[in-house]
């Protein structure tokens, strides 16, 4: 398979922030339907990465496409969103005060205002669509409760959702485990594992146990760039990464 064949390929990013690469000339390829998880220590470059490719950060030199024909570094960040690329951030953003079903309903909507939304009328097909997410999520027992009321790992899983109803081509998410019981990373692990093969998933994610359940691939971030990558025994044999991440 070609890079071109790629369904996103970072070439050479380097971004600088006061004199502080925090990215250093990164390449990194991610493959169609792909589960690539990335791991490295606290200003490896993670954040800024997906900052990068979610249009948040312009880098100071190298390229980012998305398939063939999108120039990421060309586009705005509701371009970018458009276009396919949903990014879930560490923290649960859901809205709080509508049921389960009422934000997948707003994350349907676009750029429709609230009052908007909720004056126009569902379709039949948009309420199947609402349906099939609560299904794959685990949420559909849950549709009339309120965002406020769901479990930490339950509005983890309520906001993957809403990035579903906008069916992107490539997710991106952040430390989804974190702060989780150990019942809901097993099922935050099923969920994801279910989402690879029609959509491509990039995990950033410090659980060691989780990343090695999910991903045959590990992507290895210090200092802005990839020092290492592979299933995760090679990663973790590997002598840097066991210096800089490990810290022997």
């Amino acid at each position: 398979m070609s890079v071109r064949d790629k369904r996103l390929y970072l070439e050479n990013l380097t971004v600088s922030f006061d004199g502080f690469k925090a990215l250093n000339e990164l390449t990194l390829y991610v493959e169609p339907g792909e589960m690539l998880c990335i791991i490295g220590p606290n200003g490896a470059g993670k954040t800024t990465m997906m900052d990068v490719i979610t249009g948040k950060t312009k880098p100071d030199s190298g390229t980012a496409w998305f398939g063939q024909e999108i120039d990421l570094l060309k586009l705005r960040e509701p371009e970018i969103v458009a276009a396919g690329i949903g990014r879930k951030f560490q923290k649960p953003t859901v809205f709080e005060q509508l049921t389960v079903f009422e934000n997948l309903e707003m994350a349907l909507a676009g750029k429709r205002s609230v009052w908007a939304t909720f004056r126009a009328r569902t379709t039949a097909a948009q309420k199947q669509r609402i349906d099939e997410v609560l299904e794959i999520i685990g949420l559909k027992d849950h549709r009339t409760y309120l965002g406020r009321i769901l479990a930490h790992g339950q509005k983890q899983w309520l906001e993957i959702g809403m990035l579903l109803m906008q069916n992107p081509e490539l997710l991106l998410v952040d430390e989804p485990v974190a702060g989780m019981t150990p019942h809901e990373i097993e099922r935050t692990a099923e969920l994801l594992r279910s989402l690879a093969g029609e959509h491509s998933v990039v995990v950033v994610e410090h659980d060691m146990a989780f990343v090695r359940s999910i991903s045959k691939r590990v992507t290895v971030l210090h200092e802005g760039h990839v020092i290492a990558e592979g299933d995760m025994d090679k990663v973790q044999s590997d002598q840097k990464v066991r210096e800089v991440y490990l810290g022997e």
